[in-house]
């Protein structure tokens, strides 16, 4: 008789430190401030127009106000990734690779009617994340599990969509997008959004560097996301450069009190052209 020894969650010291950070990142100024708003915890940032009547009015609400329009505009960026999942349907299974604090994943189970898997390598989130579902009763349909989304131990070909928002800098994609062609039904759907360097400049650019030390990751140049879906069978339906429609919530969110200081870095990198915010939109083949 023979057992299997199953693989930790955390599997290297780069993806222990990469827990360990958003472990101890709890006090998190801006998405638990934001999600303060409605209740809703993202862990991206934020797309759309504006509304710059916020800068206006009385001063002793104004940062109250930024507050507001600053969440408007990260969930505009879920809803966005939800309107590219393609026809869902209430008995298909869905899955948030590297789901944060569950934002995205309320959000589709609230449109879609339908279950929800989200897997994080952060046992803080994932307590955050269930104890959210639980507070809007939905805990029998939306889970999050302390779990490597490169081996996630979900069913092959039991999801119709899978997504990862902000998250694809953490892993080697090659092992994401075989993990995810294993767990995708066939034409099943994966959008991703992320940032990703230009290949010609964005590896030697300060402000990309400066990115990736803030946020302990290691950004990808725009080229390997398509040969690593190419390399298994997950094929670009669209590709659509949000760069210019995320400048405006940075520039934003640098005038709040919930900056940072990594907003000049953004705004350079984006703005010299070394930096892009991608969303690809693949099916599996």
């Amino acid at each position: 008789m023979t057992s299997t020894i199953e693989s930790p969650v955390l599997r290297t010291n780069f993806e222990k430190s990469v827990a360990e950070y958003w472990n101890t990142n709890r006090i998190d100024p801006v998405n638990l401030r934001l999600g303060e708003v409605d209740d809703l915890y993202h862990h991206h940032y934020g797309v759309g127009e504006p509304d710059l009547s916020v800068l206006e009015g009385p001063a002793d609400t104004r940062d109250e106000r930024i507050i507001a329009e600053l969440h408007r505009l990260e969930s505009a960026q879920a809803d966005l990734l939800l309107d590219h999942l393609g026809p869902i349907q209430p008995h298909h299974k869905l899955l948030d690779g590297g789901s944060g604090r569950g934002g995205t994943s309320i959000m589709a189970n609230r449109r879609f009617g339908c279950e929800v898997d989200g897997v994080s390598i952060s046992e803080y989130q994932v307590g955050f994340a269930n104890e959210q579902a639980a507070k809007r009763k939905v805990a029998d349909k939306v889970r999050f599990h302390f779990r490597n989304m490169l081996e996630s131990k979900l069913e092959t070909g039991s999801r119709q969509a899978i997504w990862t928002n902000e998250t694809t800098m953490y892993v080697d994609l090659q092992d994401l997008y075989r993990e995810f062609a294993r767990l995708l039904t066939f034409g099943g759907r994966y959008v991703c959004i992320t940032g990703c360097a230009n290949d010609v400049t964005g590896l030697r650019s300060k402000s990309v560097s400066r990115i990736n030390e803030h946020y302990t990751c290691d950004i990808h140049p725009r080229s390997a996301y398509f040969r690593a879906l190419a390399d298994n069978g997950l094929v670009p339906i669209n590709v659509i450069d949000l760069t210019a429609a995320t400048i405006p919530y940075w520039e934003l969110r640098a005038k709040s009190s919930v900056a940072t200081g990594i907003e000049e870095p953004f705004l350079t990198a984006y703005k010299e052209g070394s930096f892009h915010y991608l969303m690809i939109v693949a099916d599996r083949i």
